[in-house]
């Protein structure tokens, strides 16, 4: 038990769900769960020292393994900054684990 809660307080909680970045993809949520968001930093613009996202892609999508790629998203969007995709993207997780999605 203490090797599994000290490995899950290492990463990123945002509203009640783990964040996870793989380059330039980000996820929000847990694969045990019935959806995840799946975020891709298309754009960038470099801000003194740092790259600030201008342009990111958000899918809801199902976890279903059985599914094709293409079939597991549900819905889409493209947003101008992170701030704003992480918004929309908690509210989409929320809506569809509590069964307000297909």
């Amino acid at each position: 038990m203490a090797a599994s809660k000290a490995a899950h307080a290492e990463g990123l909680i945002y509203k009640g769900h783990p964040l996870r970045r793989v380059d330039n993809l980000i996820y929000y949520g847990t694969m045990a769960e019935k959806y995840i968001i799946m975020m891709q930093v298309l754009e960038t613009e470099k801000v003194q020292d740092l790259d600030l996202a201008t342009k990111v892609s958000i899918q809801l999508q199902l976890t279903d393994p059985d599914l094709k790629s293409r079939d597991r998203v549900v819905k889409k969007s493209e947003k101008s900054s992170l701030y704003a995709a992480i918004d929309i993207a908690a509210i989409w997780l929320e809506r569809a684990l509590a069964g307000k999605e297909k």
